[in-house]
């Protein structure tokens, strides 16, 4: 909890307020009842008598349901129009909801078609001659079919999407925004606001727009699923009610939460953006990102933990964290706000089913995930130039009886052991000296008896006085501390953005005053430091 807060402790001033919510949400309905093959054939066999289930008998049920979309369009003037290649949905049909909202009406305002992939029963005759002539084996395959893409307008969930498909078993999904929810608990408290695009960016009561995004539940979902789905879904008569039990289970296939923090003013958050994104893409590692996500990493993990910088989806720049099916995204919107979502496609990879009564469950795991991944990006911010750590860390130590030397900021040996520890995430998991002194000679071009084992677990006991390493129990494995992560990166961050390229190279003392400078550059780094020197000698003997 206290990494949760450290980025409100670093940049509350800034901000206006903080909230986090579903955005978006994929909700799978089905039948359980005419999901399967066997199912089939006892719903056209034994409760409508059609024998042999063919083609045609298929086909049946969805030239109705198609006819009576059509119908139902005419009927309530809703547009009914096929979806054109590359142009958005959302985008053309937003006039109507906007006409829609004017009138302050409910309701479904658009209807798409699309040919797609879907899932449909499929007879076929047996390669076998068999007693029965009429006997048609029912095989359950994908195929393209025809689905309705209903905009509906809900007045307790806000826009919303329902695509149905128009074979058996009429599979549906369900799209919806978290951020609709909110908007419409709101209104009817009374509430103002001022909401761009997807996010809120002012409110009169932050608490109470919080306490509206944790109020989404599964029972007001699923509710307002079934009213929609008997209103607009596949029509079943009293009789095949009767016989099959045809109530909608309901799943989530895929769930966004996303963080928002909404700034005073728009200048700093690209800054902070820009840093977060050079850290993450130095730090993220995959054992960094498999504990921002509560995953154990071991040797039967499977999937993928990465990360990476694209600038492909709106134009900006997002830095994305993978781990299995999931994926931890930050960026910059609008110039406006700071978001960091996490998006989730297997409800498995957490732990827990997809059953919608999961939800509230998925709730409190997404939003420790998101606090986890603000935590860890502003303690990547959290390391401004701490002159008196650095002194206090110049400064020797006593371990017992044994005296432990200071740790110097121009210490090039340290300051490569804490780029490699860094590298690869605070903890080091089975990772033994002769690992760590692999690791740094890999990584710097390094000779085995420039820099020996010797050195190296000298420079790990300084570090482990200093607090900054704890080994892993009575095991000779090493990982960083949190006092060690935040000191590394400081070390880093001074040599690499405060003191540059230059001062970062570490030249060394030139052998002899005959030394003649290798570049113009060495010449006046040389120059420089002499100058400095003379500045610190001369206030030695005024003092």
């Amino acid at each position: 909890m206290e990494k949760q807060n450290t980025f409100m402790k670093l940049f509350g001033s800034l901000l206006v307020f903080v909230y986090h919510c579903f955005d978006r949400i994929v909700i799978q309905g089905h039948l359980p009842l005419l999901s399967r093959e066997a199912h089939i054939v006892h719903w056209f066999r034994d409760v409508h008598g059609v024998y042999p289930i063919d083609t045609e008998a298929l086909k049946k049920r969805t030239s109705e349901y198609v006819n009576w979309v059509k119908a139902y369009a005419r009927n309530h003037n809703v547009p009914l129009e096929r979806a054109k290649k590359g142009v958005s949905k959302e985008d053309y049909v937003r006039p109507y909801l906007k006409r829609l909202e004017k009138k302050n009406q409910y309701g479904v305002y658009f209807i798409f078609t699309s040919m797609e992939q879907g899932t449909c029963f499929h007879p076929m005759v047996p390669q076998f001659p068999t007693d029965d002539p009429n006997y048609r084996i029912i095989q359950r395959k994908r195929r393209m079919d025809m689905h309705f893409y209903f905009y509906i307008r809900d007045e307790v969930l806000g826009p919303m999407v329902m695509c149905v498909g128009t074979y058996l078993p009429f599979f549906t999904t369900y799209y919806l925004n978290g951020h609709n929810w909110i908007e419409n608990e709101l209104k009817q408290k009374g509430i103002a606001f001022r909401k761009d695009d997807n996010a809120f960016l002012w409110v009169a009561d932050p608490a109470a727009l919080q306490t509206a995004a944790d109020s989404l539940t599964a029972e007001v979902i699923a509710k307002r699923l079934d009213c929609w789905t008997l209103l607009v879904g596949p029509k079943f008569s009293e009789k095949e009610r009767a016989a099959v039990k045809l109530s909608r289970d309901y799943s989530i296939n895929q769930a966004e939460y996303c963080r928002n923090f909404i700034f005073r003013r728009n200048a700093p958050i690209h800054k902070i953006f820009e840093r977060s994104c050079e850290m993450g893409l130095f730090n993220l590692s995959a054992d960094k990102v498999a504990q921002i996500f509560g995953f154990r990493k071991t040797r039967r993990f499977r999937g993928k933990l990465y990360s990476l910088l694209e600038k492909i989806d709106h134009g900006h720049h997002v830095l994305r964290a993978y781990a299995k099916s999931a994926v931890a995204r930050m960026y910059e919107k609008y110039s406006t706000f700071l978001r960091l979502e996490v998006c989730i496609n297997k409800m498995k990879d957490l732990g827990f089913n997809k059953g919608l009564e999961n939800l509230e469950k998925l709730r409190q795991r997404m939003a420790e995930v998101t606090g986890r991944f603000a935590g860890f990006e502003a303690q990547g911010l959290n390391v401004h130039v701490d002159f008196p750590l650095f002194q206090r860390l110049a400064l020797p130590v006593t371990m017992g009886k044994t005296k432990i030397a200071g740790i110097k900021i121009h210490n090039t040996r340290m300051l490569r052991l804490m780029e490699v520890l860094l590298h690869h995430a605070t903890q080091i998991q089975g990772w033994r000296t002769a690992d760590i002194h692999q690791a740094i000679t890999t990584a710097f071009g390094l000779q085995a008896e420039s820099y020996t084992l010797t050195q190296l677990r000298y420079d790990l006991r300084k570090m482990k006085a200093h607090g900054l390493v704890e080994r892993d129990g009575k095991r000779y494995c090493y990982r960083l501390t949190d006092k060690g992560a935040k000191v590394a990166l400081m070390f880093v961050l001074f040599h690499k953005r405060v003191c540059g390229p230059v001062a970062g190279s570490l030249f060394e003392r030139r052998p002899n005053e005959h030394y003649k400078p290798k570049s113009r550059i060495e010449a006046a780094y040389y120059k420089a430091d002499a100058a400095i020197q003379n500045v610190i000698n001369e206030l030695a003997m005024a003092a």
